[in-house]
């Protein structure tokens, strides 16, 4: 049997992210979990804002393409999404909106997005851990654009403290939902392989 493969990036490109480590985490902990794993950066994939005007003049950029099809290739996803005023910081939703348009060879709408597993999780240095943040990206994956979003979420809290020196999560609480969260993120991709 094939393993399964899944997709990590972070919502942030910001130097020290907490998601970014979460996700550096994630990629950790699903290798282990024998899944074949690639993390990407959305900073590797630059979009401008997307805007319907310059979709329908100049068609999707480059980047969205190859987003999408990365994505289309993966039967998991993992997101670790920093919050932005109670959502999804803009970098993430930008990229979100811009592969949600691209449609190739009669794809239906939000291809990229169905028949997929996805497991979201936050790390902030509040005391709600991103948790306002999960709450939109869930709306607008499994609402907005189709997807199944697995029901695990984990919201890392004071994420300024929350890692030790090998980065993994210090709190046993927090570092056994966020591995549980992984093991169910595993086992969906597998079921959709």
């Amino acid at each position: 049997m094939p393993l399964p493969k899944i997709l990590v990036f972070s919502g942030s490109i910001r130097t020290g992210s907490h998601n970014t480590r979460l996700a550096a985490l994630a990629t950790k902990q699903l290798t282990l979990l024998d899944a074949e794993v690639t993390r990407i950066s959305l900073a590797d994939y630059p979009l401008p804002l997307y805007d319907a005007d310059l979709d329908a003049r100049s068609g999707q950029p480059d980047s969205a393409v190859k987003l999408k099809h990365l994505i289309s290739t993966h039967q998991g996803i993992f997101i670790a999404s920093p919050e932005y005023s109670a959502s999804v910081s803009p970098l993430l939703k930008n990229a979100i909106d811009w592969v949600s348009r691209v449609r190739e060879r009669g794809d239906p709408a939000f291809a990229a997005f169905k028949g997929r597993a996805f497991a979201i999780a936050s790390a902030s240095p509040g005391a709600a851990g991103g948790l306002p943040g999960l709450i939109a990206l869930r709306q607008i994956l499994e609402v907005g654009c189709g997807a199944i979003v697995i029901p695990e979420q984990v919201a890392v809290q004071r994420a300024d403290q929350a890692f030790d020196d090998m980065d993994k999560i210090i709190d046993p609480r927090t570092a056994n939902l966020f591995q549980n969260q992984m093991v169910r993120l595993v086992e969906m991709a597998r079921l959709l392989a």
